[in-house]
């Protein structure tokens, strides 16, 4: 079939084209797309720090409805509301022990342009192949998707927000729920009020953590911050976060979770912890970090931890959130741009220089 999709290429990041799409096997699911969020991984495949071989349709924060399943599809049928979760194999041993962020076929599942069949059902109007992202490729009109891929949501909820629970808002409050798993009656501290950052901030005051510190440079997410639970802010602009923080904790936080991937903010998400504290980042740092690891780390029995699309089973974790959205413990949408699908090149621009939180992209 034909649909209309965002096709990168090296010479244009925002080409839109009338692309062919395959027919769905008996593991696949046709997605009529409603929207997609923008995430900085996007932008990370623009610019090629992300693997993924050009021209590529992107998006990876897809939300729609199904209109086809195949013959071996049970989890969904034509109607549901979906949203799209990251691609994992469901076989590995990570996979099978609850961890499908650390899935040992992440990266050629994600980033390499093919599906879990090997190939990409994406092509130009020439019949060349159009490298898959995520294995969704959701800044289309429709998406053609593995059934691990699909998570379905009520249809009571605005489908037009949900997309960006399948990636950069499950990768927020799932590394803190899930993998920072903080004490009720805890401090935490938030490097970084983006979308994921502020996403883990609403999930540590879910979680009970009485202290809840964010760290930014900008004043408007900083009062955002405030809005959406942090019971103290610093710009580190105006003043030095590890010493405000220990000032303000005592003895310094008992949690810390990094989303800037800047090294001296991921330093001092490490220096900011009292003995035994445990920090967690999802960054992807384009400079090397130097520290000492024996004063640092070892002195204080820090535990490091590196986060994987906040691990989350898709599947379980999202329609959490849409509960806790639901329910006013989880107001997501209040970091939510909307744009339409002919305004994409604005809503990556606008990502990149940090004037809207979270940008969706809705289909006309």
């Amino acid at each position: 079939m034909q649909t209309k999709a965002i096709v990168s290429t090296k010479e244009n990041d925002f080409d839109t084209q009338d692309i062919t799409i395959d027919n769905i096997r008996d593991n696949e699911v046709l997605v009529k797309i409603v929207a997609s969020g923008i995430c900085p991984a996007d932008d990370l495949a623009l610019d090629g720090t992300m693997p993924t071989p050009k021209p590529a349709v992107l998006g990876h924060e897809g939300s729609g409805i199904v209109e086809k399943v195949g013959r071996n599809i049970t989890s969904v049928i034509p109607g549901d509301h979906v949203v799209l979760g990251f691609s994992y194999c469901g076989h590995c041993k990570n996979c099978l022990s609850g961890n499908a962020g650390a899935c040992e076929k992440l990266i050629p599942l994600n980033f390499m342009g093919e599906n879990i069949n090997g190939n990409s059902p994406l092509h130009d109007h020439d019949n060349n192949d159009l490298s898959l992202f995520f294995g969704q490729s959701s800044l289309a009109y429709h998406s053609v998707v593995d059934e691990k891929n699909v998570v379905k949501v009520p249809k009571n909820a605005d489908l037009r927000l949900l997309g960006p629970l399948g990636c950069g808002i499950m990768t927020g409050s799932g590394s803190v729920l899930n993998s920072l798993s903080p004490e009720p009656g805890s401090s935490l501290v938030i490097f970084g009020t983006g979308a994921v950052g502020l996403s883990g901030l609403m999930a540590a005051k879910i979680a009970g953590c009485t202290t809840i510190i964010a760290v930014d440079i900008h004043k408007s997410r900083l009062e955002l911050a405030k809005e959406l639970g942090a019971t103290h802010t610093i710009n580190s602009l105006e003043e030095d976060p590890v010493e405000k923080i220990r000032e303000i904790t005592g003895d310094g936080a008992n949690y810390s979770f990094e989303t800037a991937g800047v090294d001296t903010v991921i330093l001092q998400s490490i220096q900011c912890l009292k003995v035994k504290g445990v920090m967690a980042t999802v960054s992807v740092g384009k400079k090397d970090l130097t520290l000492n690891v024996g004063n640092e780390i070892v002195l204080k029995g820090i535990t490091v931890k590196g986060v994987i699309e906040g691990d989350a089973i898709p599947q379980l974790f999202v329609p959490k959130l849409v509960e806790f959205y639901q329910e006013g413990l989880f107001p997501f949408d209040k970091l939510v741009k909307f744009y339409s699908f002919n305004n994409i090149a604005q809503a990556f621009e606008d990502s990149k220089n940090g004037s809207t939180i979270k940008p969706i992209i809705v289909m006309d």
